[in-house]
């Protein structure tokens, strides 16, 4: 599908992936040899994720069972009854989009690749790795598109599955509570079926290997982030004056110092003084 060339042949220079979520005894090394990783470096052809250049429709959202929703380097089909959660980067541009359905959360995200396929080989072993430093338990699985790598966290349980394209490969993260990313699981099912109709839309710009592609919120959504984020500023302002018009309650009091008794002295006693 995608010619195999030298490394010296790509246009980017590598830099370091997404530190994500590491093994308790399964290595990368030990599992290699026993995948069949056909599909691990050319995908399958009958299926996606496509590249955008293999959509032959002029709408690229319209997808097999419905419309596919338009993120810019992405094309994702939305789940039935799913809903969508973006998470925003600290200069308020969108840096994720996830699908919430009833299992889990879903997170389809692409990055620029060499010319040549094999980046997501690597990033699995760099994963596990990860994964393995903080303590979780993880595996290398065969699935549709060759390996997916599973762990189970602290917090939640995890699914990675990766496709390598043209200039491009697309990682699939499937996060949700204990069970619910095994092989055979709802979430999973769900997340296979939205990454065959998933269309990637690279782009002609230079990007350095694995830098994830922008994220571009469709207008009606972002209008309405932008919305929802003026309320948020103008409560937040409200609740500021009210603060500030707020009488500031005074100080109390310091306690009245007690009268010291009078001591008596040469010119008479105590009594004597105070009924002078």
């Amino acid at each position: 599908m995608f010619g195999r060339k030298k490394k010296t042949d790509v246009d980017e220079e590598p830099t370091r992936f997404f530190g994500d979520e590491n093994d308790e005894s399964v290595e990368i090394d030990e599992v290699e040899d026993d995948l069949d990783v056909a599909g691990d470096e050319f995908g399958d052809e009958s299926e996606g994720p496509y590249d955008i250049s293999e959509i032959d429709s002029d709408d690229p959202t319209a997808g097999h069972d419905g419309q596919r929703l338009d993120l810019g380097s992405v094309l994702v089909p939305m789940p039935t009854g799913g809903q969508l959660q973006v998470e925003m980067a600290p200069n308020g541009s969108p840096q994720a989009v996830h699908l919430v359905t009833e299992h889990g959360r879903i997170t389809v995200a692409a990055y620029a690749a060499p010319k040549s396929p094999g980046q997501w080989r690597e990033v699995v072993a760099e994963l596990a790795q990860s994964l393995r430093d903080d303590n979780s338990a993880v595996s290398v699985e065969n699935g549709p598109w060759g390996r997916e790598l599973a762990a189970v966290t602290a917090n939640m349980d995890l699914r990675f599955i990766g496709v390598d394209g043209p200039r491009w490969m697309v990682r699939c993260v499937v996060a949700g509570p204990s069970g619910s990313t095994a092989a055979n699981a709802p979430l999973v099912a769900i997340a296979r079926d939205i990454l065959r109709d998933t269309v990637v839309n690279r782009g002609s710009e230079p990007h350095p290997v694995r830098t994830p592609l922008p994220v571009v919120l469709p207008q009606v959504l972002a209008e309405q982030l932008a919305a929802a984020h003026e309320q948020q500023q103008l409560a937040a302002a409200q609740q500021q004056q009210v603060a500030v018009q707020q009488p500031q309650s005074a100080p109390p009091a310091p306690p009245a110092r007690p009268t010291p008794p009078p001591r008596s002295g040469e010119s008479g006693s105590a009594m004597q003084q105070l009924g002078q």
